[in-house]
């Protein structure tokens, strides 16, 4: 009887050893390196997003930490949309980018949390 227990949760362990592994966090002179490749996205990266989310120690999950991002991210990203926009605990509102549309802080916000569309 044990055992009818014990082979399918030793099969589920090793299936799950299987799939992919989560990429490390970027060091810090990596996340200070990171920007959009679009060069619209990476100017407004440049002038806001970049001075708290590229530097460690800020509060800020950093750019690329899917770690940091992920508990965030599962909130959606309407909700994320919002915090940029209005504002959330140290966030500031519009994130100190007065030029961003909706539209570049959705795709600011996918580069940061490393789920940018690869395609683009």
């Amino acid at each position: 009887m044990m055992r009818r227990a014990i082979v399918p949760a030793a099969f589920a362990l090793v299936l799950s050893a299987c799939g992919p592994k989560a990429a490390p966090p970027p060091t810090p002179a990596e996340a200070l390196a990171l920007r959009p490749a679009d060069a619209h996205l990476a100017g407004l990266y440049e002038t806001s997003c970049h001075a708290c989310h590229a530097v460690a120690g800020t509060g800020a999950p950093l750019v690329h930490d899917r770690a940091a991002w992920d508990g965030r991210y599962k909130r959606g990203e309407a909700v994320l949309l919002d915090h940029a926009i209005q504002g959330f605990n140290a966030m500031p509102a519009g994130g100190q980018c007065a030029a961003c549309a909706p539209d570049d802080f959705k795709a600011l916000i996918r580069f940061m949390a490393g789920r940018e569309d690869p395609a683009k």
